[in-house]
């Protein structure tokens, strides 16, 4: 390096739960974030996505003995953190003089834990990253200056330390993703014909505050938007420089301000952008926008995410969620009835949970009527607000399995194994009603629909349950014919009244 550009290998985890991948391949836009601000500072920057390539550790020590960095970084949710640590020792392997570092939730809560039992990781960036890694590259290059990087944590003298906190960047704008380095035949939409897919960032931030969440935490119940033509210019010059035909919006909450969240749906609507967006929101922004629900649907918008997480009133005022049961069916109803598609999610497993308690649920989650459902384990992050509560009840601190779908808290009256059998069955079970009702979905939400089953079945960790439940007596043949239709091996009647 002296005398020449830093080089950073920027890599993910290869890490895999088996839920997400069956809709689609996810662009790690952070990433693409980071890496453009230290191309700006300097750096000559590649990304690695071991994810989305399904690789192993081997093949990426092969990538950075081949690339040669001078930094190496990664970033860690809690179950991807053994992963980073493994990326970081295998840096280390190759050169013990390489840098490396690791970013995201569970490094910036869970630093001191990391930089003391593990020698292999030099940096944690703390909250934000881009401004941080921008002046770390700049440290590296200069061999001096880690303690003045403010977010940054490090071992001074081999004990564990942390420069003051990094101030969030309210000019969002002034960040230069690197969009040029994405390798993008990678990123797919499985449900577009043609989607060819993006993710991007309109907001960052989230002023809530569900007991359950990092992202509140992270952001420190803050928010911020970014500018409406700049963020509609980026997705059209996605579209047109890189064939982008999908945009998944990763905001926790894009809608906070209305008047801002309009704009964008007006400039979508009036430049005619072609694009499909999947995003989230919250239960309340739907029905404030009620009246503008239409304007989200010609903007392009095919697919919304609600945090709805329970049937019961008292579940959600433990989850502090701010929101009354009848309100997330009105939200429901209404993304329905403006022809989206509709998904949520139900957090399971609390100490009162029981066999009848999941069972309720899934029946009451058919009555909200979301095309789309799913049922995960409620997993209490070490640094989440209902952590220390339930930390009495944790069955394992191995954090691979901190994943939503894996339960790692036993509640009173089941076991782990008994808990771990109901999610599965309340997914095949919210599923084999949906399709059995499929004649009630409008004929472009049926074929969605169709695929959506197949993705499931073949990409997805419920595979099993989801076969089952296609092939089951009660399943119309009607369906069983559309699904052979799209290749899958569906049994006949007789076959299936055997299940």
């Amino acid at each position: 390096m002296p005398g020449g550009k830093p080089r950073v290998l920027l890599v993910t985890s290869p890490y895999h739960a088996g839920v997400v991948e069956a809709a689609g391949t996810w662009m790690p836009l952070a990433m693409v974030y980071v890496a453009g601000e230290a191309r700006a500072a300097g750096a000559e920057v590649e990304i690695y996505d071991a994810m989305s390539m399904f690789v192993s550790h081997d093949d990426i020590a092969r990538k950075i003995a081949e690339f040669r960095p001078d930094i190496v970084g990664t970033t860690a949710i809690t179950a991807t953190e053994p992963d980073a640590r493994v990326i970081c020792a295998s840096a280390k392997a190759w050169n013990p003089e390489v840098r490396t570092v690791i970013g995201n939730v569970h490094a910036t809560y869970c630093w001191e834990e990391i930089l003391r039992d593990d020698p292999s990781v030099d940096f944690v960036v703390r909250g934000e990253g881009e401004r941080t890694i921008a002046e770390l590259v700049r440290a590296v290059a200069a061999g001096e200056g880690y303690e003045r990087i403010a977010g940054l944590a490090y071992r001074k003298d081999g004990v564990p330390v942390s420069n003051p906190p990094r101030m969030l960047c309210f000019d969002l704008d002034r960040f230069q993703p690197a969009f040029d380095l994405v390798d993008w035949p990678l990123y797919w939409y499985r449900p577009s014909p043609q989607g060819k897919l993006a993710i991007v960032s309109s907001a960052r931030g989230c002023a809530q505050r569900c007991s359950f969440c990092s992202q509140q935490k992270f952001w420190g119940r803050s928010w911020r938007g970014r500018d409406p033509l700049k963020f509609v210019t980026e997705l059209e010059m996605l579209r047109d420089r890189h064939g982008v035909a999908v945009a998944m919006l990763s905001d926790e909450t894009p809608t906070t301000d209305r008047a801002r969240w309009e704009r964008i749906l007006d400039l979508l609507i009036e430049r005619q952008s072609g694009l499909e967006l999947l995003m989230e929101t919250r239960v309340d922004d739907i029905l404030r926008d009620e009246d503008i629900l239409g304007k989200y649907a010609r903007a392009g918008v095919s697919h919304v995410y609600l945090g709805v997480e329970s049937t019961s009133q008292a579940t959600l005022d433990l989850y502090r969620k701010d929101i009354k049961v009848t309100e997330s069916k009105r939200a429901i109803d209404l993304i329905n009835e403006h022809g989206m598609v509709s998904e949520t999610s139900f957090v399971l497993g609390t100490p009162e949970e029981t066999t009848a308690s999941v069972r309720e649920t899934v029946e009451l989650a058919k009555w909200y009527a979301p095309d789309m459902a799913f049922f995960l384990a409620l997993t209490p992050w070490p640094y989440s607000d209902i952590g220390p509560e339930m930390e009495s009840r944790l069955v394992t601190k191995d954090y691979r399995r901190y994943n939503l779908v894996e339960p790692v808290m036993k509640p009173d009256n089941m076991t782990i194994a008994e808990l771990h059998g109901e999610l599965h069955r309340a997914t095949g079970h919210f599923f084999h009603d949906k399709f059995k009702n499929l004649s009630r979905l409008t004929p472009e939400k049926r074929r969605f629909m169709i695929k959506v089953l197949k993705l499931l079945i073949e990409n997805s960790y419920l595979g099993d349950e989801m076969r089952r439940m296609a092939g089951h007596a009660s399943m119309p043949d009607s369906v069983k014919e559309m699904l052979r239709d799209i290749g899958m091996d569906v049994p006949g009647p007789k076959a299936a009244a055997a299940t």
